[in-house]
């Protein structure tokens, strides 16, 4: 049992989004390609003999009790494995908050992951991956990483061959959007689906353009018509030499995805004016938070 654990919270993006139908439940049937890229949080957890979980962030504006998701992850999991021992978390976050890059999602992951390495649970991902469930529909995504196919609610994960390195920039705009009001007003009866299964042949042919030529989010109609902004960022990413460029989840943020990172690192300098800028590339390889 170790005393303390630092792991990295990795972003994603939605190179293809697609929602399938609205269940009886309210909840939405997706087929999405999700892939992890090198843009990340870092998150120091150590244990306390005080019984209480203390978070603390870089961020003074973070909520940093019941209404946080790292908050929650380690709450649930002292709660389920009777565990007595309380936990100190900081979260150094660089992911965009309400950016439709997963940010809270990732941290609740690692944090997953983090509880079972610092109290030796040994529980398998598949395990970790149901607790996450209940706590947000992107959470299994972020405990497996990697590029995958999402289905159901997002709990129906399908790992595909990774896509190739590239490079990615990311715009986030001024303004959020709520990932609630975006669903509730997604028309299905006027999207236009991306060729998710197309996408996953040029993925297992190694072929980025095959790749790009397919992106799409369906989600993107409605925020847009919010916030032409996203369209303008969008349409100059591609003018600046991006392969293509689209929102990622239900936004704000809208990603390039180049293949000169001379041209991505262009494309990035002419943004700088933008609340956040990122350049990153994918993660290819499966692997843990370190």
């Amino acid at each position: 049992m170790s005393d303390s654990v630092k792991l990295k919270a990795f972003a994603k993006i939605n190179l293809g989004l697609d929602v399938i139908r609205r269940r009886d439940d309210g909840y939405h049937e997706v087929r999405m390609i999700m892939q992890s890229i090198r843009l990340f949080d870092r998150i120091t957890m150590t244990r306390n003999s005080s019984g209480t979980i203390r978070l603390s962030s870089n961020l003074h504006f973070l909520p940093l009790k019941e209404n946080n998701l790292v908050y929650q992850a380690v709450k649930q999991v002292r709660e389920i494995y009777s565990i007595p021992d309380g936990v100190d978390i900081h979260l150094e976050k660089h992911i965009p908050i309400s950016a439709g890059l997963a940010g809270g999602s990732s941290d609740a992951a690692a944090i997953l992951i983090g509880m079972n390495q610092l109290f030796s649970l040994n529980l398998p991902e598949k395990r970790l991956r149901e607790i996450g469930l209940t706590m947000g529909a992107d959470i299994p995504f972020c405990i497996m990483r990697g590029t995958v196919l999402s289905e159901g609610i997002g709990e129906i994960l399908t790992p595909l061959p990774p896509m190739p390195d590239c490079f990615i920039v990311i715009v986030k705009p001024a303004f959020s959007m709520s990932t609630a009001f975006v669903y509730q007003n997604l028309d299905l009866t006027k999207i236009e689906h991306p060729d998710i299964d197309g996408m996953i042949k040029a993925l297992e042919e190694q072929n980025l353009s095959g790749i790009t030529d397919r992106m799409g989010n369906v989600l993107e109609q409605v925020t847009a018509t919010h916030f032409p902004e996203i369209v303008s960022i969008r349409e100059k990413l591609i003018e600046l030499g991006a392969k293509n460029a689209i929102m990622s989840g239900s936004g704000s943020s809208v990603f390039g995805v180049f293949d000169d990172e001379n041209a991505a690192e262009k494309a990035a300098a002419h943004f700088r004016g933008q609340p956040d800028i990122k350049l990153s590339r994918t993660v290819t390889a499966y692997n843990r938070p370190s």
